[in-house]
């Protein structure tokens, strides 16, 4: 017997997690954290033994999402890098301001 899956069922928001940003379902990982290890070169195969709590499936349905809403998901991506080079300036100053 042959079990489907529902490809609709497999990334999910929860406003609980991640800011509703869209996760993985049933896991804590985003969809935003796939996109930006593919978009560093790395493959889905080496995405998933790098996360092995995940599946292939899970893999490609989120780098499916991403390709779909691309505008979407580099906007957050390109927003985390500028709120962390923010706090990293930031903390650089603070640091050497106590000096």
């Amino acid at each position: 017997m042959v079990t489907s899956i529902d490809i609709g069922t497999l990334i999910t928001r929860d406003p609980k997690l991640h800011g509703g940003c869209p996760i993985i379902a049933g896991t804590g990982s985003s969809v935003r954290r796939i996109a930006a290890l593919y978009k560093q070169g790395y493959s889905a195969e080496e995405i998933v033994a790098d996360k092995p709590h995940l599946t292939l499936v899970q893999i490609y349905a989120a780098l499916t999402y991403y390709h779909a809403n691309q505008n979407e998901i580099d906007r957050d991506l390109a927003e985390e890098k500028a709120e962390y080079e923010r706090l990293s300036t930031l903390h650089y100053s603070q640091n050497k301001s106590q000096q």
